[in-house]
């Protein structure tokens, strides 16, 4: 067996705690849509899911689709490291992407929550990953406003926080924020120890660090109690307070510091290519915009992850072409260097890729 040119990646779907998926549903062929448990699809993660409850089932790793069937991707770096990933990733990460990405379909807004800091994580939970975010928005659902949360507007003090925490009092805790809009084609950073939260009827692209970690301050949402033990981490309210950012940052100073400004980049032929994610707002990952307008090529050093997010076309790579429609995502190896699209209209994509090396 040899490696591919390129794989499409299998749907991944991961149990979370809160409710969505009726998107994600609809995208698969589902006859009846609907929103549950299993709000999210790990595109592309050699990371398990944290779950409690649920510790005995495997979940979060992902699989490629490829001539010889369903392959876990784990397996597939293990057959052919230095072809996926690129000899200077596999020297720096070892048979890790490097990375996680997901689809997020939200019906609910979610848990108030904050992610560690990567000096945070190397002192507290002994990893050399933290889990910054960025996110990248598709679609928002009918009827519904459209936001985030995202860094404290109105910061109270560390022992307030603390008072609101234990107590539960959730306007007191929402009354630090400010809701900041967002639409289709938005993309913006989270970085870690900034609190967050998704709202309702959000449907997007979601890149991170590769782990899983989260504390989450607000214990009860569409009707789910979070088990103590996955509020916190298994650790108390204290650690929990020490994770987050208490600077005050306004709408305007998120919108401005945060949200992301396309930078262009070269590609061959009719359309346009620009940087989103990249090392002017963080180390731990990367993702481009690409535009096709005919016919067009990109060459690529190191592996990514292509999502079609509008349209549709062929991609020919390494003397085979693979037929693309919306919310398909492929897998391009290292070893292949060079992609070419072709379409009849216009063919949108976003491409996830790791850290430089």
């Amino acid at each position: 067996m040899n490696a591919e040119v390129f794989y499409r990646l299998a749907p991944n779907r991961v149990w979370r705690t809160y409710l969505g998926g009726g998107t994600l549903d609809a995208i698969s062929g589902a006859a009846a849509p609907e929103d549950t448990h299993f709000p999210e699809d790990w595109i592309l993660s050699t990371t398990r899911a944290v779950n409690a409850g649920r510790e005995t089932i495997e979940e979060g790793v992902s699989s490629v689709l490829s001539d010889s069937g369903r392959i876990p991707l784990t397996e597939l770096l293990d057959r052919f490291p230095e072809q996926i990933l690129g000899a200077e990733h596999l020297k720096k990460y070892g048979k890790q992407t490097g990375f996680l990405l997901k689809y997020l379909d939200s019906s609910i807004r979610l848990h108030l929550q904050c992610h560690p800091t990567i000096p945070f994580a190397r002192k507290y939970l002994n990893s050399n990953s933290g889990k910054s975010e960025g996110y990248y928005i598709l679609g928002i659902r009918p009827g519904c406003e459209g936001y985030i949360y995202l860094g404290f507007q109105n910061p109270p003090t560390p022992e307030e926080f603390r008072r609101m925490i234990a107590e539960q009092d959730i306007p007191a805790l929402l009354g630090c924020f400010e809701k900041i809009p967002v639409r289709p084609g938005d993309a913006f950073y989270v970085p870690g120890g900034f609190p967050h939260a998704i709202g309702e009827g959000v449907f997007m692209i979601e890149m991170m660090e590769p782990t899983d970690f989260a504390v989450r301050i607000e214990f009860e949402r569409g009707g789910y109690l979070l088990p103590e033990s996955a509020r916190f981490m298994n650790r108390g309210i204290e650690f929990a307070v020490s994770m987050f950012d208490f600077q005050r940052r306004s709408v305007e100073t998120i919108r401005k510091e945060l949200f992301l400004v396309p930078e262009a980049l070269p590609i061959d032929g009719a359309g346009e290519r620009v940087s989103l994610f990249d090392r002017r707002y963080t180390n731990c990952f990367r993702a481009e915009k690409i535009t096709v307008r005919g016919e067009a090529g990109v060459r690529q050093k190191g592996f990514r992850v292509l999502i079609v997010t509008q349209g549709s076309g062929s991609l020919l790579a390494g003397g085979k072409t693979c037929e693309l429609k919306q919310y398909d995502r492929i897998l391009i190896p290292a070893a292949t260097e060079e992609i070419r699209f072709r379409t009849e209209e216009k063919l949108e994509m976003v491409a996830a890729l790791p850290p430089e090396v």
